[in-house]
């Protein structure tokens, strides 16, 4: 009599065979993005004496860190993870590591703290991707799967609220650079231990051609990701600008933004409970134009902590809409193109992010600020109508189903 597949729960999703060890090492080697996006402007202004300087080589690191993903992904789809990631995460460490003796004191030249920050950028390994990529393969059953989707988004959502109060804790003992040091040993600690992983495929055969990323089918998640990221990132900078034109003291800004995190936590935790009978795409716009109409709505709140119960309530529409983005892009995949498409949504949130920063930057002081959030609020719903015109979409190429414990080498 064959054992019944495990009942869906987080509990479940853990307890899958080497899930817990692996997914683990992809978190530690994650905190590395959200430890250095803080530890890089604070040494880089420390060496320089120059924010201007320090805008310019983050600029310069988050474009290379972005843009450049899709193709570091398709090198890990196209010869395997084993063989591509740890040599990646090693380049990147050295250079991160480079990055942190240039600005370990005063007088730091400008030109080389630039280059060797953009170099390193185009060398992070895709771990997120990579990690949700083997959830897919992982899980034995699509519930499952929505599970580990979700508390996937909701690590990564925490990682990036406890990565800058470590490199906090850090600079009352150590110099700033020593945070640059911090994300290059998250980094390449996390990546040896996720390489290492019995449940990592092994080496792939060489391909005859080049797979390539469904195109059509991958559209609408990255599309409703760039509105997403674009909107997130618009509301830190409204935020701030709501309590300094109320009067309130800025120092609850942090505060009010932790109510967006929570929200999105709950919400993320929720949505992988619930056995939709909606299509990931339909779900995916629904969760984004929900989003977008909170957010539309929250810049007529009339004090900073209805401003807080506004934001909780659209945060928990933000890792639902995110983790169906992946579901979405993983559906259309092929085997061989899963970390690409993930990548792809990943690319999508943090240009949206970069846009949406520079935008709100753009946008406050010009417009009254009730206009500057319903703008904000549109780019997500006019994202979410984006993704509703119909494509063809290719069906999906169903993942080989695990075995309970797969042998380092096995391509299961």
């Amino acid at each position: 009599m064959s054992t019944p597949p495990p009942r869906p729960s987080y509990a479940a999703v853990l307890r899958v065979p080497q899930a817990r060890r692996t997914f683990t090492a992809a978190l530690t080697g994650r905190l590395s993005y959200a430890t250095v996006g803080l530890a890089v402007p604070l040494s880089v202004t420390a060496a320089t004496g120059s924010w201007a300087v320090s805008g310019v080589v983050l600029s310069l690191f988050g474009a290379t860190t972005v843009l450049l993903m899709p193709l570091r992904a398709a090198l890990v789809d196209r010869h395997g993870p084993r063989r591509v990631l740890l040599p990646m995460s090693l380049l990147y460490g050295a250079l991160l590591a480079l990055l942190a003796a240039l600005t370990w004191r005063p007088g730091a030249p400008a030109a080389a703290v630039a280059g060797t920050a953009a170099l390193a950028g185009c060398c992070a390994p895709p771990l997120g991707p990579a990690m949700r990529a083997l959830w897919s393969a992982l899980m034995p059953d699509e519930g499952m799967a929505r599970r580990a989707y979700s508390l996937d988004a909701v690590a990564e959502e925490l990682l990036y609220v406890s990565g800058p109060a470590l490199v906090g804790a850090l600079l009352g003992v150590a110099p700033a650079a020593a945070g640059i040091l911090l994300s290059a040993a998250l980094n390449v600690a996390g990546t040896c231990a996720f390489v290492t992983s019995p449940a990592l495929p092994g080496p792939r055969p060489a391909a005859r051609r080049r797979p390539s990323v469904p195109v059509r089918g991958l559209l609408p998640a990255v599309v409703v990701a760039l509105g997403l990221g674009l909107a997130i990132s618009a509301v830190e900078l409204l935020v701030l600008a709501f309590a300094e034109a109320r009067s309130y003291d800025t120092a609850l800004v942090p505060w009010v933004l932790g109510a967006l995190s929570a929200g999105s936590a709950v919400g993320g935790l929720a949505v992988g409970a619930v056995r939709w009978r909606a299509s990931a795409r339909a779900r995916l716009c629904g969760f984004a134009a929900a989003f977008g109409l909170v957010l539309a709505a929250a810049g007529l709140a009339p004090g900073l902590w209805t401003l807080s119960g506004v934001l909780a309530l659209a945060g928990a529409f933000i890792a639902p809409a995110l983790t169906t983005a992946y579901l979405l892009a993983d559906e259309t995949a092929t085997q061989e193109t899963r970390i690409q498409a993930g990548a792809w949504v990943n690319t999508g949130v943090n240009a949206g992010s970069s846009a949406g920063a520079l935008a709100a930057g753009l946008l406050i002081g010009r417009l009254p600020l009730p206009l500057c959030f319903a703008l904000a609020g549109t780019a997500a719903l006019a994202t979410a109508a984006a993704a509703t015109v119909r494509t063809a979409r290719p069906g999906r190429t169903p993942a080989p189903t695990p075995s309970p414990a797969p042998a380092p080498g096995d391509h299961g």
